[in-house]
């Protein structure tokens, strides 16, 4: 392999891409696009109170007062706050003003004059609680728009607290006894690491594993797509058979393939020096965001990316780069392209299995099937730092994966790049990998 042909192409896969306005304009735009729609709703939403003014209809008498008192402690509540990543917790505080209706006269004319103060304007909203509605657990919410599901859920936990109060009286037992007793705890989740123990959300440690794997995923993917069409294009230009007259395939191969994960990772150690400043613990106490419940990206989160992220694209890259040296147009590109669906579809398919058990058997064996590894060693480290001998086990077995598997499509590249007319057969390609 001679390195100073391999470095000229390396410069110029790596400059044509960096040098251009919409690599850094997809590169700036993603963190920004990021803190616009999780940091920026969630602050708006901080801030928000919606506000539902709500008649009462009461037959059984003593549940209207309860419903209004519950749903002024829980206004209270949320506006104390409180980790926003919490299942217990809303971040907007709903304000509810109840006006108690009395049931005199015809019941259908009560609902009628309802409707028509909704429509007029002058309420909201309101319910009916009626005896045989509660015999089937069931309460009538009427209102002109019924898609404000998270004021609808506050008031429906706050009813049902009164009712079950209401019926406890009625069955003569004390209910404050029985709520004590009866009250529902939750867990304080404390991730436990050598750096030190700090509460974090289950949701947050969840979303930021979700996000971790789907953008190594799209990165990957991106990436090996671009060598796949890259090199179609100088197949299909022959622009190739005047490169491989002063290179040879094998290092120009090389060399696409580095220029171009090297450009990923220009990309990617801009992106994720973005998310260790936005995760800093300081930075989300000043912003107020989750209490500190938030989860944290530390340098090795970021470092352990970068590297399964090279692994992959030259993984993947080294297979598109042989499919578009196969073939002669994108259309016969893609139809090929299923060869590596199975190992990008794969991980996916396991994503809930690992990422609540990342110490199983199932989850331990996948991760170190190196097709699987960038995505589903970085899935484990996400939710739970596995041993260090499974990270370099899967490291070892990845990187001799990558170089036999580079080794192998640098053949197919070596004689499709010259070929061209129809689509190669599967025993073609073989007879290609034997004597290339």
């Amino acid at each position: 392999m001679r390195f100073d042909a391999v470095s000229t192409i390396l410069k110029r896969e790596y400059l044509t891409r960096v040098k251009s306005k919409g690599f850094w304009i997809a590169t700036l735009l993603l963190p920004v696009a990021m803190l616009v729609l999780t940091v920026v709703p969630t602050l708006i939403a901080m801030k928000t109170r919606a506000s539902l003014r709500l008649a009462v209809v009461d037959e059984l008498g003593g549940i209207a007062a309860g419903l209004e008192e519950r749903l002024a402690a829980a206004e209270r509540d949320a506006t104390r706050g409180g980790g926003l990543l919490r299942r217990d917790r809303q971040p907007e505080a709903a304000s509810f003003r109840i006006e108690a209706v009395p049931l005199d006269g015809d019941p259908a004319a009560v609902r009628d004059t309802l409707d028509r103060r909704v429509l007029a304007g002058e309420l909201d909203a309101w319910i009916w609680i009626s005896e045989a509605g509660l015999a089937t657990d069931r309460v009538e919410y009427h209102a002109e728009t019924v898609s404000n599901f998270i004021t609808q859920g506050r008031l429906e936990r706050a009813l049902s607290r009164a009712v079950a109060a209401a019926r406890l009286e009625r069955a003569g037992l004390d209910v404050e006894q029985v709520q004590q007793l009866t009250r529902g705890v939750d867990l304080d989740t404390i991730r436990v690491s050598k750096e030190g123990s700090r509460a974090e959300a289950g949701m947050a440690g969840f979303f930021l594993a979700y996000f971790l794997f789907f953008l190594l995923y799209t990165m990957v993917t991106i990436y090996g797509q671009q060598v796949m069409n890259g090199v179609l294009e100088e197949k299909t230009s022959r622009i190739v058979e005047v490169i491989v007259a002063a290179v040879r395939p094998f290092d120009l191969l090389v060399g696409k393939l580095a220029g171009i994960g090297l450009a990923g990772l220009t990309q990617l150690g801009v992106w994720l020096a973005a998310m260790l400043l936005v995760s800093t613990p300081g930075l989300l106490g000043a912003m107020a965001l989750g209490g500190g419940r938030m989860p944290v990206v530390s340098a090795l989160h970021a470092l352990h990316f970068l590297l399964l992220f090279l692994l992959g694209f030259f993984l993947f890259a080294a297979l598109y780069a042989a499919i578009g040296a196969a073939t002669n147009n994108p259309q016969e590109a893609q139809q090929l392209a299923v060869l590596a669906l199975p190992f990008l579809i794969g991980p996916v398919l396991f994503l809930m299995p690992v990422i609540n058990d990342p110490d199983s058997t199932l989850s331990v064996v996948l991760s170190l099937f190196p097709p699987f590894t960038p995505l589903l060693m970085m899935l484990r480290i996400a939710v739970k730092m596995p041993p260090l001998w499974q990270i370099l086990l899967g490291y070892l077995l990845t990187a001799a994966f990558v170089v036999g598997l580079v080794a192998l499509c640098a053949r197919i590249y070596r004689v499709g790049i010259l070929m061209y007319g129809k689509k190669p057969t599967f025993a073609e390609l073989w007879r290609w990998i034997r004597y290339a």
